[in-house]
């Protein structure tokens, strides 16, 4: 049980951390590699190695939804039909699927993934449930690949402290956004020491916040109606 909770959204559970290729940015930083890591840092926060897409059954588990509550998460972002929403890591498309029937007639989910093989499982299982207003998108390392604003909503679920290159990728993601487009990072609780998730792949609030505090949005609310993750909303200026 013990390893279970440990395991929980942390990438060393499926695959080794690869080190990052380092290149001068601002606020990037070479530090001592940890078990969970890459060597590398931003703003002070060592970045989290990702998961495989060898993991990917741990994205559908049985138990996600009463751990995580996505029910709940679906009612904080006020979908409707005909919002053009981006899954950013959207993996699996645990939250693309569920987003793509909300957002239907007329909506789409852009689902963005660095993994061939995550986006391959995804368009299976859309295709199995009868679910055709899912786009796949092969992203960079350093960028969404989104065109430029065309987007309501970028929603990012546990992937953000994951981003090899943080900054770049975001700011690929902010220019996604139509002005006044929502972008909505949803992380584990970083403050709360009973959230049984690995360190690395937690995030408190101020650390989110700070962060986006270099791309063109405004903060705008965090929710805590989630179990285990914060939900911090921010806006495009």
């Amino acid at each position: 049980m013990l390893r279970r909770q440990l395991c929980l959204a942390a990438a060393a559970c499926f695959a080794p951390a690869v080190p990052a290729q380092l290149v001068p940015a601002p606020g990037y930083e070479v530090v001592p590699r940890s078990a969970d890591g890459i060597g590398k840092s931003f703003m002070g926060r060592e970045i989290a190695g990702v998961m495989g897409w060898q993991g990917a059954a741990w994205l559908e588990r049985e138990d996600r939804e009463r751990q995580e509550r996505s029910d709940l998460l679906l009612r904080e972002l006020n979908l409707a039909p005909g919002l053009q929403v981006a899954d950013i890591g959207a993996g699996t498309g645990y939250h693309a699927r569920r987003i793509a029937r909300l957002v239907a007639p007329g909506g789409t989910v852009h689902a963005v993934d660095v993994q061939p093989q995550m986006l391959e499982q995804l368009q299976a299982r859309a295709r199995r449930e009868g679910i055709a207003n899912i786009v796949p998108v092969l992203a960079s390392e350093r960028d969404s690949r989104l065109a430029p604003s065309s987007i309501d909503l970028a929603l990012l679920v546990d992937v953000y402290h994951e981003l090899e290159y943080p900054v770049e990728v975001m700011a690929s993601v902010v220019r996604a956004l139509r002005p006044g487009g929502r972008l909505v990072l949803v992380e584990y609780r970083g403050e709360d020491p009973k959230v049984p998730i690995k360190t690395l792949h937690k995030m408190s609030e101020a650390q989110v916040r700070r962060e986006m505090a270099v791309h063109a949005v405004v903060y705008e609310r965090t929710s805590d109606v989630l179990p285990w993750q914060h939900i911090v909303v921010f806006r495009r200026d």
